[in-house]
Parts: C-alpha cells; structure tokens; sequence
C-alpha cells in the first residue's frame, strides 16, 4: 500500500518555497520522489532550496516571481510549462499577513493580502487546469488555508478574510473540474513555528495561549504538514476532492 503514497514520475509546483512552510513542504515532497518547480520572490534562496532538492535525487526549476503581479502569473505559468512539459501538483504556499483593527486597515494593505492569499491563488489554479484540460491529463491542487478559514482573530482582518475564500475557493473549484479528473483540496495549519509566526512566538502571553488552547500544547513543526500535502497530493487520496483538512493540534476541537 505504500505506493499509493509515492509521487515519483510527478512534477509538483510550490509556491512560498524559499522558506517556512513552503520549503518544508517543496522538500517534503521531493522526499516522496516528486521533481519540484519553485517559486517565490529570492532567486537566491531558492536556489538553496533547489541545491537541497537535487542532493535527494530530485530535479529542481528555480523561477523568481512576485505573486502580486497577478497579470503576468498566465505567462509564468506557459514558462513553468515549457521548462518541464506540465505540472501535476500546484501547492498553494505563498501568503502575506498586514495586522491592523479592521476599522484602521488600510485599503492598500486590504488590496495586498487579498491579491496575494486569493487572486494569485485563483489565477495560478485557473492557469493549471487549463493546461491539464487541454493536454487531458489529471491534476492535484492543494492550497494552504488557516484556522482563519473558521474563525477570527482581532488584528488579521485581510488575512481572515483571505482564508475564508480559499476554502470556498477550494470547494468550489472541486466541484468544476472534477470532471476533468483535477482533485482540489486544502490544509489548514493550526498555529506553526515559522518565520512569520514569531512575533507571536516571542509573545510571553500569546505563546503561553497558543500551548494552553491547542490539546496537544504546543505550536505546530513545519513538518508536521509533510504527511498531509503527501496525502492529498498522491492516489492515496485519490476519492478526496473539496475537503479543508485541518492540521491544528486539535485546535479546533477544544471548546
């Protein structure tokens, strides 16, 4: 049964992947035998992350690109495609957070979570399947969501409301292109120990929540998302389509 797991043969695009999540998950997945298209603003730290992927027997493409300049993500993607004849796997990594009260967020940094979070998002996915479409072949999308895809806290406004739409836009681009064999699903992390979430981390009284509300008391490892991006990008969920999986720690169990 362990095949079922194997992406060997599979070309998978991750987005974010020059740190945090997005590293770990481009990495893990080169570990389950998936070649791995980069992406993400620092050439040069991507490059380090390619090193990584091609020391485990894995080939990887570097490609540059701010996610906020949404127009040209069709080009970006005809590029992606003619540097490796398709992609079978996009994960949806890449994410900004603006912190603000809703009633002092600025239209500017409104516009910028949600053009990244979820425009780029949709034009990245509407670019894959239309390849997969046209050449006939099936496809994986898996983008990362949040526990903000179920709820809110004060401060993150944009970044909520962003969450919220991957995971009716992953719903609702399930329902549409099941039929062309594209299977599209979405992790949500609880809290993660990442580079973005330090602050937070370093916050005596934030930290000491986060271990007190999640069952499992502590902050998630990037990881601890491997495992579930194997499992929605392989066979091994080949019957699963629109589903949020959540991976909180429990978080969202604890009332």
């Amino acid at each position: 049964m362990r095949e079922i797991f194997d992406l060997t043969g599979k070309v998978a695009l991750v987005t974010g992947a020059s740190r945090g999540l997005g590293r770990t998950l481009a990495e893990g997945l080169a570990d389950f035998g998936a070649d791995v298209v980069l992406v993400a603003r620092s050439g040069e730290a991507l490059e380090r992350v390619a090193e990584q992927i091609r020391q485990k027997g894995r080939q990887a493409w570097v490609f540059p690109f701010d996610l906020s300049r949404v127009d040209e993500i069709p080009g970006l993607y005809e590029r992606v495609v003619e540097a490796t004849g398709g992609v079978d796997v996009l994960l949806n990594v890449a994410g900004i957070q603006r912190r603000a009260l809703a009633k002092d967020i600025s239209l500017e940094d409104w516009r910028a979570v949600l053009e990244v979070n979820l425009t780029a998002v949709f034009a990245l996915s509407q670019a894959f399947a239309r390849e997969r479409i046209s050449s006939g072949r099936p496809g994986n999308i898996v983008n990362i969501g949040s526990l903000m895809c179920e709820g809110h806290r004060p401060t993150t406004v944009a970044y909520t409301v962003s969450k919220g739409g991957i995971r009716q836009l992953t719903r609702a681009l399930a329902v549409e292109w099941a039929q062309h064999g594209i299977r599209v699903n979405a992790i949500a992390p609880g809290y993660f120990a990442t580079e973005m979430t330090k602050p937070l981390q370093e916050n005596p009284e934030l930290d000491a929540w986060v271990k007190r509300r999640a069952p499992l008391g502590r902050w998630g490892r990037p990881e601890e998302l491997v495992g579930a991006a194997v499992f929605l990008a392989s066979e091994a969920s080949s019957y699963v389509t629109g589903h949020i999986l959540f991976v909180d720690g429990g978080w969202l169990a604890n009332l």
